[in-house]
Parts: structure tokens; C-alpha cells; sequence
């Protein structure tokens, strides 16, 4: 498959064609010059799809895409890149490489590594792709992680796994439902390595997880435009406190905070009215659960111990999350709401509130979007109060 598709008509034609739509393509085209079209189809798919996700791939014409699936499991550009600022040293092993995006990463980080592929079609795809982006020093194994283990005693500098669901269609929240079983692994990679670096889902619990990974000193949560993308456990086989790292990358800003589960324990929160200005941390800090050591560290209130807001009289300008200037506090009454907003639209968010946003939506007759953000909460008397705000803008 892959000599066909670098044919140079070929490439042309994902090129060419890579802003249609391609099942449109497909019934207008069973083959091209000899190429099965749900080939080609795959590259025009994976071209749109990794466009803003891995950029430096998609400048890349030579690059062979894998299944939608492999896509959308790969760690974009920039989740990649920062996995790979975290370690570095001669060797490194990925023992779930799929489409290769984290291997290429952090292959700028070490001299040489190896990446295995239980999948023989993706190993050889990863294979290519690897010496077309000039990770000549990486060499791809199609193999499990636990036969090479089996078979070899070669240790390393890192060993990075980012394991997969057992069962595709079921969400997973524990680390025994994944393959590899990385509880059952961990004994024999630390054999192997000082430095392990795990990558799982944003849907498993960090505290659960940290119990099942002794060791853990670091653990990462990384969003992306405060979507959280991933959670990544780092054993490095030194004896610290472990830290909690958030990381929002927003464009081209970047939201950190730093905290450790006994200042999250032991910080002293004031809880308040809300005043001149309201802030919602970002998707990392709450994954996290910095809902109080994020206060004393920015100088601001919470609204209730609940209600994963803060406030401040003045603008605390490096606040990682969205900030908003507060226009008005309101009963939740829909005879004080109703006809307050100019065409009848606006932002809802709810904190630690009774009602969902549709029957907010409904009680008040309000439609989505516009520039009236409206926080429907719970403050810190109990009483329920919606706060009308305007964005700010940061920058």
C-alpha cells in the first residue's frame, strides 16, 4: 500500500483533493490509476485531520496515514512536545507506539529508541512515516510490549506507554482495563528503567491511579484550547514530594500551576460575595482538583466551597482560565430575568446549581450565544443567584 500511494499521481491527487469531501469522492471514483480509492480516501482524511493537530506532519507530503482510529487516538503536536520536554538521555523504548507521534517527539529528546507496534499494517506505516520526518535513530518493532520484554534484557533510559482500552466501545476509568496491563507490567519496566512515563485518559481518577503506580513523582494534566486531552503519570526514580502539573495550552499562550495534594489539603480559602471580577479556572486545574490551593497562590476568593469559581476587586491579569468583568448579581427568579438581555440570547454556565442550562434556557427563554455570559451558582450564604458578566480579554 505504501509504494502506491507515493506514486507521484497519487500524491498529487491528496493534494489536490485534500479540501473535498472524501465520501463524495468515493462515489465518483472506485480507483485511481490503479489505487484502491479507500486508500486514497484514508490519506485525504488524515491530511484534514492533522492539518492544525500535528502541523509539522501535514507539511510533510510523503507522510502515509493510518485509520481514522489510529488518528484520533495519536497525541497531537504540542501534548507530544510536551511529553517530550519533561525526559531526555541516549535510549528510550515506546511500548505502544501506534501512530508514532509521541516516538517522534521524543526522539528529538533522545539519541536512539525503539517503538513497538503490536499492528504489523501500522508498525510498517510508523516505520515510513519515522524515516520520512528523519528519525533515522528510531527503530520500529512490530511486536507486544510484553514478548519483547519476554525476549529481551535490554534496559533503558525511559520507558514511555500510553496503553489502550481493552474493549474499544467501553470507557475506561481504570488502569487493569487497559492493554498492556501497566499494574501487572510495572514491576519488571522499573526493572528496566528509572524513568517511566504513562500516558492515560482524562476519564481515569489521578488519585486511584497514583495508588496503583507507587513511585509516581509527577503527574502532568494537559489540556489543549481547555479541552483535557491527557493525564500523564512520570515515575523518575527520585525520592520528592509528588507534584501536580496543569498545563492549558491556549493558542499560542500557555497556563501553568503547579500545587501538591498537601497544600490542597491545607489551604485556607475565603469564601465570599462576588466582586468586580469572576474567573473559571481551566479544564487542567479542575481535572486536578486545585479547587483550593489555586486561590491563596492568585489572590482570590472562592464563591462557595462548591462552586469552582473565584473572584476578585481587581484583575489578576495571569489567571489560567477564563476571566469575566461582573456587569450584575441576580436572583435566580425568572421574574427578575426575564427580558433582561438584548435579544434574548446568552452564555450559561452552571456551578454547583440545581437546574441544568437547558431548563435555565427554557425557564428564561434565552437562546445560545451572544456576548452576555450568565453563571448560574450557588454562593457562599446558599442562595442561588445567576451573575451576568462580559468576557475579558486577557491579552
Amino acid at each position: 500500500m505504501i509504494e502506491e500511494l507515493l506514486n507521484s499521481t497519487i500524491r498529487k491527487f491528496i493534494i489536490d483533493n485534500e479540501r473535498e469531501d472524501a465520501f463524495q469522492l468515493s462515489l465518483k471514483y472506485k480507483e485511481v490509476d490503479g489505487v484502491p480509492f479507500h486508500w486514497i480516501a484514508q490519506q485525504i482524511l488524515g491530511r484534514q485531520k492533522i492539518k492544525t493537530k500535528i502541523p509539522e506532519w501535514y507539511e510533510c507530503e510523503n507522510i502515509i496515514y493510518p485509520v481514522k482510529l489510529s488518528l484520533e487516538q495519536s497525541s497531537s503536536q504540542k501534548t507530544a512536545e510536551y511529553k517530550a520536554s519533561l525526559v531526555s538521555g541516549n535510549s528510550f523504548i515506546d511500548l505502544t507506539t501506534g501512530m508514532g507521534v509521541d516516538s517522534w517527539a521524543l526522539s528529538k529528546s533522545f539519541i536512539n529508541g525503539i517503538s513497538l507496534e503490536q499492528n504489523e499494517e501500522l508498525s510498517e506505516i510508523t516505520s515510513h512515516n519515522l524515516k520520512v520526518l528523519g528519525c533515522n535513530q528510531v527503530e520500529v518493532v512490530n511486536q507486544l510490549a510484553e514478548e519483547f520484554l519476554n525476549s529481551s534484557e535490554e534496559n533503558f533510559d525511559l520507558i514511555y506507554l500510553d496503553p489502550a482500552r481493552r474493549v474499544e466501545t467501553k470507557k475506561v476509568f481504570l488502569l487493569e482495563d487497559c492493554v498492556p496491563n501497566i499494574v501487572e507490567l510495572l514491576p519488571e519496566l522499573k526493572k528496566r528503567s528509572k524513568a517511566i512515563l504513562i500516558k492515560t485518559s482524562p476519564l481515569m481518577d489521578i488519585h486511584q491511579s497514583i495508588k496503583e503506580l507507587p513511585g509516581v513523582t509527577d503527574v502532568h494534566v494537559v489540556s489543549v484550547n481547555n479541552d483535557c486531552k491527557e493525564v500523564l503519570y512520570h515515575l523518575s526514580g527520585n525520592e520528592k514530594t509528588l507534584e501536580i502539573h496543569t498545563v492549558n495550552f491556549k493558542n499560542e499562550e500557555v497556563e501553568k500551576l503547579d500545587f501538591n495534594f498537601d497544600e490542597e489539603a491545607n489551604s485556607e480559602v475565603k469564601c465570599g460575595q462576588v466582586q468586580s471580577y469572576l474567573y473559571e479556572p481551566n479544564s487542567a486545574i479542575l481535572k486536578a482538583g486545585a479547587f483550593k490551593s489555586i486561590a491563596p497562590k492568585l489572590g482570590v476568593i472562592k464563591l462557595h466551597p462548591n462552586t469552582h469559581l473565584y473572584s476578585s476587586e481587581h484583575l489578576v491579569p495571569n489567571f489560567p482560565g477564563r476571566a469575566f468583568m461582573v456587569e450584575n448579581i441576580m436572583p435566580y427568579s425568572k421574574k427578575e430575568l426575564k427580558g433582561k438581555f438584548d435579544q434574548n440570547k446568552a452564555n450559561i454556565t452552571v456551578r454547583n446549581f440545581p437546574d441544568s442550562v437547558e431548563k435555565i434556557r427554557k425557564k428564561l427563554g434565552l437562546k445560545d450565544g451572544g456576548d452576555v455570559y450568565l453563571f448560574a451558582i450557588t454562593d457562599y450564604q446558599g442562595k442561588l443567584q445567576i451573575i451576568h458578566c462580559s468576557k475579558v480579554n486577557k491579552s
